[in-house]
């Protein structure tokens, strides 16, 4: 059993007995954010899904300060190194890997691939998804993307998945409920909304887009769902 809290934006923490990751942590500058940077101690791994600063966030301050391992695509891995942060599990789309604290696969997520950072501009990559099995669940964070075909490999593979329906930058709600529709996971939590004007949507409207084929969780920042 997992349980995945939510700090935000698409800032989420799973947890597993002992073990905690972190995804996507855009925590300063995040109006939505219930903790901070130096609220993590213990942290096993930071998962990545690309490098624009409201997902690439804080993981430098983070990794450094705690150690922990950061998994993300090979070219923005190899900007991080270039930050001083050396703990870095380099990995690709469609690559999968076992890690202390479970299984993880990175998937495809069609977005942009700038890195925005001092001397980013040298490591554009693509974005990602990762599907995260931990505690025999099967959690798919989308990460930012449009709706893909792809995503119907997923069928009958998630538990549960965090969905974008912000719109604009992602998938609204209209396309979020669909990619719902190809997933089939048991719960969905819905991310990367409300974060600022740009994104704002009533989560209400997706939870009646979705109707009855999966059960629709809407997480605050700071509440936790029990897998």
């Amino acid at each position: 059993m997992a349980t995945v809290t939510f700090h935000g934006h698409a800032c989420f923490e799973i947890t597993n007995g002992d073990s905690r990751i972190l995804i996507d942590p855009f925590l300063t500058g995040n109006p939505l954010a219930d903790v901070g940077p130096d609220s993590f101690e213990n942290l096993d791994a930071i998962l990545l899904s690309h490098g624009h600063g409201d997902h690439l966030g804080d993981t430098v301050q983070i990794a450094k300060r705690t150690g922990a391992l950061v998994v993300a695509q090979y070219e923005l891995a190899g900007y991080l190194n270039s930050c001083g942060v050396s703990n870095t599990h380099p990995m690709h789309i469609g690559g999968g890997h076992d890690f202390p604290f479970g299984h993880v696969k990175m998937v495809v997520a069609f977005h942009g691939g700038m890195v925005e950072g001092e001397g980013g501009e040298r490591f554009t990559t693509f974005p990602c998804g990762y599907v995260i099995n931990t505690g025999g669940t099967r959690i798919y964070h989308a990460g930012d993307t449009a709706l893909t075909l792809e995503m119907k490999l997923l069928e009958g593979r998630v538990d549960v998945m965090l969905v974008p329906i912000g719109d604009n930058f992602t998938m609204g709600i209209e396309d979020a409920a669909r990619a719902v529709e190809f997933v089939k996971p048991r719960v969905v939590i819905p991310m990367h909304f409300n974060t600022f004007e740009i994104v704002n949507q009533d989560p209400q409207e997706f939870v009646k887009a979705v109707g009855t084929g999966s059960t629709v969780n809407l997480l605050t920042p700071g509440e936790s769902f029990e897998t």
